[in-house]
């Protein structure tokens, strides 16, 4: 055989060899979707529209004439179309995902898909439709329970969240835009991240394809167990950008078992409001790293209060865990049982302190609303212009004493900072400001070119700021 064909036949071999070792390293999902996918349901719900504009604005009824004829013939023909009774209730429907847990029918899903639903159905794989009812549903973490009227139901294996791998495979079912047991696959992105209005839940992100209609649905690892269940996407278009959120089933069953239990779900409550520290703060507090969570405001009378935290603390650890970043606490109390006793480490002043205190129970919270103030005092070094604050002003903004009004903030140290108009100064590095007097000798006596810890309240919200005199 000449050598050329060696050469080539060769290359042919090594060519499969590495496809074949390149297939074989690939995940194969196919059993996991036969033995699993049986579990995994169809939520549809109805929900009553009131007779009112989206954004809660009423339609506004026109004196006759005042309107251009065609316009006026608009109307009408609208009011025709709704019956002739104006805007008329009308029932909305929307979809989601959801899986069975366990044999006798209870279900699954997201707290958002079945909210103010006035009915609730479930679409098995065989394509029975059953009606569901709410057993109890959790707005913070967002999960819901339902049960259906069945028995002998295909059932999903609950998996453990916290052994899961940054980069590991895995996969969901659901039913995105209604499209029934459509699978997806991807790997873990991330664990344990914050977002907006969810900050009772460690979410898993990963890069699995996500779109309206798989909220609720499973997200199963490798060994076929699911491991959260598939709650929110970040989208610039409405559909899968990559960045899917799943809330992990520690959390999840934690839920459950109170709701079977109570019919509600309680969290555990510190009583604290806190930020993260950052590279500027961490200067300011003396901090070789940023880390922990900085206390910005002590809820008064709560478990905090009666621990002896104060505002400026910084909670490095909660019951031996570290808390790197300030999104770490809130799930940590959150899932501890009322009534516990649990352990803070903190830092105060640069010393290392251990703190006991009881959970307490998590409060509704409550709107707060903010104000302006019309008088103003000179501008300073910080370059702002600030105010008293009357007894009005402190009830609006629950502030119960001291502190002084930001009306102006002209360029400077204090807005690079992000200080702005209609924020509270409460403290400045430590120092409490009780007036407009106390103010003004505080500023005057800053130091140049080091970062100062600013506490402010910004919309009945505590937060620190790292400003820099120059």
């Amino acid at each position: 055989m000449p050598n050329k064909a060696r050469v080539w036949i060769f290359s042919l071999f090594l060519l499969n060899l590495v496809s074949s070792l390149a297939w074989a390293q690939l995940p194969d999902f196919v059993e996991m979707v036969k033995t699993n996918g049986g579990a995994v349901v169809n939520i549809s719900t109805t929900q009553k529209v009131s007779p009112e504009m989206e954004g809660g604005a009423e339609i506004p009824q026109f004196p006759e004439g005042s309107m251009p004829p065609e316009l006026e013939e608009l109307f009408r023909r609208f009011n025709e179309q709704q019956g002739g009774g104006g805007f008329a209730p009308k029932e909305a429907r929307s979809l989601g995902s959801g899986f069975i847990i366990s044999a006798d029918g209870y279900v699954l899903t997201n707290n958002h898909v079945v909210k103010d639903a006035t009915e609730i159905m479930v679409k098995l794989n065989d394509r029975r439709e059953l009606v569901a009812k709410l057993i109890g549903s959790d707005a913070r973490t967002d999960v819901a329970l339902l049960k259906i009227e069945a028995r002998d139901l295909p059932v999903v294996t609950i998996g453990a969240p916290d052994k899961l791998q940054v980069g590991e495979w895995v996969l969901a079912i659901g039913s995105p835009f209604g499209f029934d047991q459509s699978v997806t696959a991807g790997i873990v992105s991330a664990k344990g991240r914050s977002l907006p209005g969810g900050n009772y839940v460690p979410f898993i992100q990963t890069d699995v394809a996500i779109n309206p209609g798989n909220s609720g649905g499973p997200l199963f690892n490798m060994e076929g167990k699911v491991v959260g269940i598939n709650s929110q996407i970040y989208s610039r278009t409405g559909g899968s950008m990559g960045l899917s959120f799943a809330i992990p089933m520690d959390v999840v069953m934690n839920i459950v078992e109170q709701i079977k239990l109570k019919g509600k779900a309680s969290h555990g409550w510190l009583g604290v409001q806190i930020q993260d520290v950052t590279r500027e703060l961490a200067e300011s507090f003396g901090m070789k790293k940023p880390q922990g969570a900085l206390v910005a405001k002590v809820i008064p009378g709560g478990p905090a209060e009666a621990a002896g935290v104060q505002i400026g603390d910084i909670i490095t650890e909660f019951n031996g865990q570290l808390i790197d970043h300030s999104a770490d606490l809130p799930p940590m109390v959150g899932i501890t049982p009322i009534n516990n006793d649990a352990t803070l480490k903190i830092i105060r002043q640069g010393e290392n302190h251990t703190l006991h205190f009881n959970v307490g129970l998590l409060p509704d919270e409550d709107d707060k609303l903010a104000a302006k103030s019309p008088n103003k005092s000179p501008e300073n070094q910080l370059g702002i212009a600030v105010a008293e604050l009357t007894n009005e002003q402190r009830q609006l903004l629950q502030v119960p004493k001291y502190g002084v009004l930001v009306q102006d903030v002209a360029k400077g140290a204090a807005r690079d900072a992000g200080l702005q108009r209609g924020d509270v100064i409460l403290r400045i590095q430590n120092t409490v400001v009780r007036d407009l007097k106390d103010f003004d000798k505080i500023v005057k006596k800053l130091p140049t070119g080091i970062s100062i810890a600013v506490l402010i309240q910004r919309q009945g919200n505590p937060v620190f700021l790292a400003l820099k005199l120059k």
